[in-house]
């Protein structure tokens, strides 16, 4: 199996354990590709290596606060971070913003106009991707959006739930559902769709995507966590990251 692969089910499957030049890092599922990306520079700037677990934060924090044996903590909202410090499971002071996400609604087919809100109440039988709110930040801002547009009427029954943002991008994907808001890192780069169609959600439906990183009480004296949380806040791993559509705000 992959790296990636086995980074995905190292978030359902944890009895890990860092060396001393290994970090384990949980990531939110929408920052898969940039975080990626960010682990090959670092990896090809130190003797470090970065195992990555991905999935919905909400997922993650409970992995974390049951004894998941991670070193940092990318999480795609404030509030998990900020709770990890309050129960003594992150070390004060190493909480920072690395990214403001924004979301898309999308639809896969190339041949396909490009949606906007009409098009969550023009068919009847659209399916719609999210990914669950209750666990998912994006979610949460999906349904905020939805909410905002006063279409939470009209797109009742026929919003597809995925576990995290990856398995709503897996859904609209696939065909299984004809659209979806997911994060717009997943399908921009470089300022441009790559595959399909989408609107970006204007900012100001829902609260701002605010994404902090957390170093984990278990890695307080771990020098490579915190050369890595460094390295991550340069200018140019941002420049990288506003490629792939996060903001710095």
């Amino acid at each position: 199996m992959n790296r990636l692969g086995l980074s995905f089910l190292a978030a359902y499957l944890w009895p890990l354990s860092a060396t001393a030049d290994e970090l384990l890092v949980a990531s939110a599922s929408n920052f898969s590709a940039p975080m990626a990306q960010l682990v090959l520079r670092f990896e090809g700037q130190t003797d470090h290596e970065v195992e990555v677990a991905y999935g919905s934060s909400g997922r993650l924090f409970a992995q974390i606060s049951n004894g998941a044996p991670f070193q940092i903590f990318f999480s795609a909202d404030q509030d998990k971070p900020e709770r990890l410090l309050a129960s003594g499971l992150a070390v004060p002071g190493t909480s920072f913003t690395y990214a403001t996400g924004a979301l898309v609604l999308w639809n896969a087919d190339d041949k396909a106009v490009v949606p906007d809100p009409s098009a969550l109440s023009q068919d009847p039988e659209l399916r719609i991707a999210i990914a669950n709110p209750r666990v998912a930040p994006y979610g949460a801002a999906a349904l905020e959006a939805i909410e905002s547009l006063a279409l939470s009427e009209a797109v009742s029954g026929r919003l597809v739930l995925g576990e995290n943002i990856a398995q709503a991008y897996q859904f609209v994907d696939s065909g299984n559902a004809s659209l979806g808001f997911v994060a717009k890192s997943q399908v921009v780069r470089d300022g441009r769709v790559r595959k399909g169609s989408g609107w970006e959600v204007p900012a100001n439906l829902h609260a701002p995507i605010r994404q902090d990183a957390v170093l984990l009480t278990r890695a307080r004296d771990c020098q490579p966590c915190q050369q890595f949380m460094a390295f991550v806040q340069q200018p140019e791993q941002q420049a990288l990251l506003a490629g792939w559509g996060y903001r710095f705000d």
